[in-house]
């Protein structure tokens, strides 16, 4: 049985090359491409006349070293050229808008410069008082489903932050 082993163990190398191949397509995060590297270091021992056990700790040590050494610079470098545009809750922060219902510290409702309409309130950040229909508004938080907003000519006390509902 060891003899086959040692006579096949690069059919096996193979299968097991192609089987982590084919998962990392699948799953784009480098850990299975850093173990399909390292069972190609155990085909090469094997192709210097390793025995199938040397195989196997020379592919489990590259593996390991590759996913401890280069997998992370690499992750890096793929998020590197992510997209910048914000998204959901970060892309409403600073839009402008204007009153469409009279905004309270309760309720109200504002039409966004991205055309969206949203419940409003009057941001706890600035002085309390009411805004009136088509006054211009900032958007400074989302709280759940409805945009905190001060009047766009006051200037902000705090930076625009995501507050908690």
């Amino acid at each position: 049985m060891l003899e086959f082993l040692d006579s096949y163990a690069w059919i096996f190398w193979l299968g097991l090359i192609l089987l982590f191949v084919v998962i990392e397509m699948l799953t784009l995060e480098f850990t299975f491409l850093m173990i399909a590297i390292g069972s190609l270091g155990g085909l090469i021992a094997g192709a210097f006349g390793a025995p199938w056990y040397v195989q196997v700790v020379v592919a489990a040590i590259l593996s390991l070293l590759l996913i401890l050494t280069l997998r992370p610079p690499l992750l890096k470098l793929l998020k590197r050229g992510g997209d910048p545009a914000k998204s959901n809750v970060d892309a409403l922060l600073g839009l402008e808008g204007l009153v469409i219902d009279q905004v309270t510290g309760s309720a109200g409702h504002v039409k966004l410069s991205n055309g969206d309409t949203w419940t409003a309130r009057v941001s706890p950040h600035t002085e309390r008082r009411d805004l009136q229909r088509g006054e211009r508004v900032l958007v400074t938080a989302i709280d759940g489903a409805t945009a905190l907003v001060v009047p766009a000519a006051v200037p902000l006390t705090e930076t625009p932050t995501k507050e908690a509902p």
